[in-house]
């Protein structure tokens, strides 16, 4: 990894951070009432917001970009934490279905809502086109930093390591590191099939690696709740609750109970076995966690609480008391006294 590789990270997060910042404020600009009663309506049942969650993550096959929108809608105001929550265990159900590449879809995004901006002088249709164009911009920015790290993807020395990853926690620690290096859980995981048809991982320590990749997959939504408020940070918070949920209930498991050794003998192909898990992984944490969904918006308040401003010793001023104040021999009002 050169030098000018090792730039083009720094050049694709600032695209990134640029489109998230373009995208909330159009988000903003545009809330309304309408809409907002749209997407209550769309999440105040949890198992049709799992449902909506899923069909939009399989439609751009990115959990990514379902949870960056969600964050956007969060920081807008126009949704809760606890409708955020659905749409989050259903994002991460949807990552398992294979649709469309979103980032081949970046520019066109992008494209379209900058013509909106410029050409178009409805105000709405302006703040649409910013959203558009926010979005676009920020997947572009994901891909110039996919793109960045891509010859990792190829290097020896992390083909060797990941081929030595028996151990549970380095799996797990691996898995985590790499896709979020990478940006991209599904490219993450691609390479992990690969791996493991050509016979250098074995499916008994991929599953770690597997699960760490999960994990990995936050650090999307992370970046994308840099500069938000506080309920949107709240809302990433709750997307690695989850995952790190799953992988700890999931790694117990594995080691508990012969759950590889069910689906190696089920499930011929390497490929399909990683697949198959890490379908497995998500679903079962989905229906693990959902009674638990208000629980996990809780506990990220908790994690998260709200910021109390700081006040400087000995510059606090309070009222203490209200007195007649005479000018000239006669009542002039009330004076104040501060301590």
């Amino acid at each position: 990894m050169n030098l000018l590789e090792f730039l083009g990270v720094f050049g694709g997060l600032a695209l990134f951070l640029h489109g998230m910042q373009m995208m909330s404020s159009g988000l903003e600009a545009v809330a309304g009432n309408r809409m907002k009663a749209i997407l209550e309506r769309l999440t105040a049942n949890r198992f049709m917001g799992v449902l909506v969650g899923a069909l939009i993550t399989a439609a751009v096959q990115s959990s990514s970009a379902t949870t960056v929108m969600v964050v956007g809608f969060v920081n807008a105001g126009m949704m809760t934490l606890s409708q955020a929550v659905w749409l989050i265990m259903g994002a991460n159900v949807g990552t398992t279905v294979t649709g469309l590449d979103v980032g081949a879809l970046a520019p066109v995004v992008a494209f379209g809502g900058v013509f909106l901006m410029v050409f178009v002088k409805r105000a709405r249709l302006q703040h649409i086109g910013q959203i558009l164009a926010g979005l676009g911009i920020l997947f572009i920015g994901m891909d110039t930093m996919s793109a960045a790290m891509a010859p990792l993807r190829e290097f020896p020395a992390f083909i060797h390591l990941m081929s030595t990853l028996s151990n549970p926690l380095l799996g797990i620690l691996f898995g985590a590191l790499f896709t979020a290096l990478i940006q991209s859980s599904s490219a993450s995981v691609g390479i992990l099939q690969t791996l493991a048809a050509g016979g250098i991982v074995q499916f008994s320590g991929a599953v770690y690696v597997l699960f760490g990749q999960n994990i990995g997959t936050c650090i999307t939504a992370v970046l994308a709740a840099m500069g938000t408020s506080r309920n949107a940070k709240r809302a990433t918070c709750i997307h690695l609750l989850f995952n790190v949920i799953g992988t700890v209930i999931f790694t117990i498991v594995v080691l508990v109970f012969p759950v590889t050794a069910l689906i190696e003998a089920a499930v011929p192909s390497p490929k399909a076995q990683i697949a198959a898990m890490h379908m497995i992984f998500n679903l079962a944490t989905t229906i693990l966690l959902l009674p638990l969904g208000n629980w996990l918006a809780r506990l990220a308040e908790q994690l998260l609480p709200d910021r109390e401003e700081p006040q400087s010793a000995g510059t606090e001023m309070r009222l203490a008391y209200l007195t007649p104040v005479t000018a000239g021999g006669k009542d002039g009002g009330l004076g104040v006294s501060a301590i």
